[in-house]
């Protein structure tokens, strides 16, 4: 179970081995530490005990810190969980060989995969509904999956020499995926195109701060596999940038946040902003959702498991990748 705070004046604490969520004193919430996964804090004004912080430590809990727009400033985890230092010497050296380029091409394959599958997914309600949407929705998954198959064709000894590439293929697909996208969504959103920084658009807001949590959950699958949040394939090495955690992102934002939000827009859904963003009912909506999504089960590996561990595994299987050679394969959900 993952904990979300999104509430101003909030208190965290412990009491015996129990997490306490505190407003003016009374307990609003209480949970079994056993049961608890992460906890991020999203808003401002929350104070959280030492107490909690060392039990969480040693339970290897963490805490994760987003702005109330989604942007992850902090993370409190135990200083063992950075401790594997072989995995992290792979992971340096397989930037220079085959192992990052190989790594590159699946994140690539997998991302636009699931936006091929994800827009079959929403337009098959549209098929007898407005069959002409459906035919036209049809034709761009289609263009995404002709665009994909240039990643077979990419030549290349490293990352470096295919990143510009790949980038290229990432880029035609997404812009196919969001025309289709707009498409998709109520006409009283305004939704006209995917907006990273600076969004101020309902739907981009949304977006954002959903894919806020997806960080902080991969980030923390990635330290608990012994990798390195920072040392990434696809994405490039800058200052304060945690490639890594970029590039494993994108097997699961549309499986994980894509899915879940634009479902709820479509079944009616509103989101409702205030002067910091998006307002504190809407963010507790979002984060439900996709908490709820990440504990549904999904196939993998020929059984059902839940998509928080596919999540963690895939970090697993990409430190055994890079510390064994054993193959690595994106996560495409089953749709």
């Amino acid at each position: 179970m993952d904990i979300t705070i999104e509430e101003f004046g909030v208190s965290l604490g412990k009491k015996s081995e129990r997490l306490l969520v505190k407003r003016n004193g009374k307990v609003e919430q209480e949970h079994a530490l056993y049961d608890v996964g992460q906890i991020t804090v999203a808003s401002r004004g929350v104070s959280i005990s030492t107490d909690l912080i060392e039990e969480c430590v040693e339970r290897g809990i963490q805490i994760n810190f987003l702005t109330p727009g989604g942007k992850p400033y902090a993370k409190l985890t135990s200083p063992s969980l950075s401790a594997t230092v072989a995995i992290r010497r792979q992971q340096i050296l397989a930037f220079t060989d085959k192992r990052g380029r190989d790594f590159a091409k699946e994140i690539v394959l997998a991302k636009t995969k699931n936006q091929m599958n994800l827009i079959k997914y929403l337009s098959k309600y549209r098929r007898v509904t407005d069959p002409a949407l459906y035919s036209e929705l049809v034709s761009a998954a289609g263009e995404i999956e002709a665009i994909r198959f240039g990643v077979d064709h990419i030549r290349g000894s490293n990352v470096d020499e295919i990143r510009g590439q790949l980038l290229s293929v990432e880029g035609r697909a997404g812009e196919k995926y969001w025309n289709a996208i707009e498409l998709l969504l109520p006409e009283d959103l305004n939704f006209e195109r995917r907006t990273r920084r600076g969004a101020t658009d309902a739907v981009n807001v949304c977006l954002n701060y959903g894919y806020g949590i997806l960080y902080s959950r991969v980030w923390g699958g990635l330290l608990l596999a012994g990798l390195e949040p920072f040392a990434g394939f696809l994405h490039v090495d800058r200052p304060g940038k945690p490639s890594l955690v970029l590039d494993m992102v994108e097997e699961f934002r549309q499986p994980v946040v894509d899915k879940a939000i634009f479902g709820w827009l479509n079944r009616g859904g509103r989101p409702v902003m205030d002067d910091q963003g998006l307002a504190v009912e809407t963010r507790k909506e979002i984060a439900a959702r996709l908490h709820e999504k990440m504990e549904s089960t999904e196939a993998y590996e020929g059984k059902k498991h839940k998509v928080r561990h596919i999540m963690q595994e895939q970090a697993r299987r990409l430190a055994s990748f890079l510390r064994e050679n054993r193959r690595y394969e994106g996560f495409v959900m089953q749709w």
